[in-house]
């Protein structure tokens, strides 16, 4: 494999001669170190994306917001995100991969200097106005709009035999950074940094014990310093390929229905994913009174099993990329819809069985669900909306020509990544705001019940999906066979 095209580029950083299906023309190096330093940006923009996801239900349970506020913080991510990525889909063409990755890794600085800023300075007697933490929270779908720059631009990079691999695991990695936030933020706020906030856990439990403390800038002051390492390698290491495009070329992809069928299967699986990673953790807080912790002191056990369904739809799609070269990407997205579907089914059923309880007084009522049989539910959820990432990127760049394939996969992640936004208001609006002591502590006590009409939806789109991709893409004789 010939790797002399890393050495023929302008000043700028830009390759004159680049042609992945050419091995003379193609550098497998550059192509390879392109993905993972732009694959190392993603992790911490996905963790910027998310780190609202984590810290609103320690906000809720510190009673600086209510269950209704804590659901309008964690959709604005979903909002911002979803938009943003309308914003960085026509980047790639027009900035180059090392303008555009190494830039974007700076901007995601200012939402978590933003966020440091204001957990550092809550303290007794004084709370940020929910104004301003609805302005960070938006903020930070920065970390959300990033993602329809970075694949299209790393698609570039690759012939279509290894797009499958490149781009599932970019994206599966990717996503492994909501899955590092949630994790990783319920340790770091037991560290004090820059100096002691409120402690969310000041006081004492109901057998007499003290609270653990709680440091809640820890997370943004730790992302901080990765983000400049990232930026860093950027600047230094990445370079651009000669792909040009203006704004009226790119949007000849809206002329074709395939961008438009893409974009609702899409919307099925990266937007369950990204919609649901984003409630998981409220969903836990305010309908489980006891959640297995990870470690006997966590602070919040709500949000440190959370990550799980992140981590699970992560890891299938990157194990199904490989998996989607060999055998096409319209089978496993197949695949993929009949499982969400069946999984709907079982946390349908979970919710539906959910019973009142009133476990102290000073809280109120809340329901409990069947944890076991809606976590199966959930993870097998997130699992196969994992598998259906990783086909459904394969399937467009066999769909499209390399050009529109980078546009298509911008504009439909664009529009999936409204699923926080979506699922967050969808939940929050049929639970209601609580009343008494509910409105802060728990969700009241048809809280799982009254979250049943989202999974229905997801079941019907999920059916809608599976019959598109069958007659459009898997059977034999399909009209884009992929």
């Amino acid at each position: 494999m010939a790797e002399t095209v890393s050495s023929v580029s302008s000043p700028s950083g830009v390759i004159t001669d680049w042609n992945p299906e050419d091995p003379k023309a193609w550098s497998s190096r550059q192509a390879w170190l392109t993905l993972w330093v732009t694959t190392f940006s993603l992790i911490l923009g996905f963790m910027v994306w998310y780190m609202v996801s984590v810290i609103a239900p320690m906000l809720q349970n510190g009673g600086i917001v209510d269950k209704s506020h804590a659901f309008w913080l964690t959709a604005m991510p979903g909002l911002a995100g979803g938009t943003l990525r309308l914003v960085w889909m026509f980047f790639p063409p027009i900035l180059g991969t090392k303008k555009m990755v190494a830039w974007s890794t700076v901007a995601l600085i200012l939402p978590m200097a933003g966020w440091l800023w204001l957990l550092m300075g809550i303290k007794d007697g004084w709370a940020p106005s929910f104004g301003l933490m609805i302005f960070l929270a938006l903020l930070t779908g920065i970390g959300g709009g990033i993602f329809s720059g970075y694949m299209p631009s790393t698609s570039y990079f690759f012939p279509k035999a290894k797009q499958g691999v490149a781009l599932g695991l970019q994206a599966g990695i990717g996503n492994f950074g909501v899955a590092c936030v949630q994790l990783l933020t319920p340790i770091l706020v037991t560290v004090a940094i820059f100096g002691a906030s409120r402690s969310l856990g000041q006081g004492k439990k109901a057998d007499g014990s003290p609270k653990p403390l709680v440091y809640l800038q820890t997370a943004p002051a730790f992302i901080i310093v990765l983000l400049v390492i990232a930026a860093v390698l950027a600047f230094v290491l990445l370079k651009s390929v000669p792909i040009k495009a203006n704004f009226r070329q790119q949007i000849d992809i809206f002329g074709n229905k395939h961008t438009w069928l893409m974009t609702l299967i899409y919307l099925l699986t990266f937007g369950c994913f990204s919609g649901l990673a984003g409630v998981f953790g409220l969903m836990l807080n305010n309908m489980v009174l006891h959640v297995p912790t990870l470690t006997a002191t966590g602070p919040l056990a709500a949000t440190t099993i959370a990550f799980l369904g992140a981590l699970t739809g992560s890891a299938s799609r990157v194990i199904f990329g490989p998996l989607c070269d060999k055998f096409g990407g319209a089978i496993w997205t197949l695949v993929s819809a009949l499982g969400i579907a069946v999984s709907a089914v079982i946390v349908i059923i979970a919710l539906s069985q959910t019973k009142t309880i009133d476990p102290l007084p000073k809280t109120g009522a809340m329901c409990t669900v069947s944890l076991p049989m809606f976590l199966t539910g959930m993870l097998l959820l997130f699992f196969f909306a994992g598998v259906g990432n990783a086909a459904t990127f394969k399937q467009m760049p066999m769909i499209f020509p390399p050009r529109q394939a980078g546009g298509v996969i911008g504009w439909t992640a664009a529009i999936a990544a409204f699923g926080p936004f979506i699922f967050s208001v969808a939940i929050n609006a049929l639970t209601g705001a609580g009343t008494g002591a509910a409105k802060t502590v728990v969700g009241g006590a048809n809280f799982g019940t009254h979250c049943v009409p989202v999974f229905v939806a997801v079941l019907i789109l999920a059916l809608i999906c599976a019959v598109i991709d069958f007659w459009f893409y898997a059977r034999p004789g399909a009209e884009a066979k992929s």
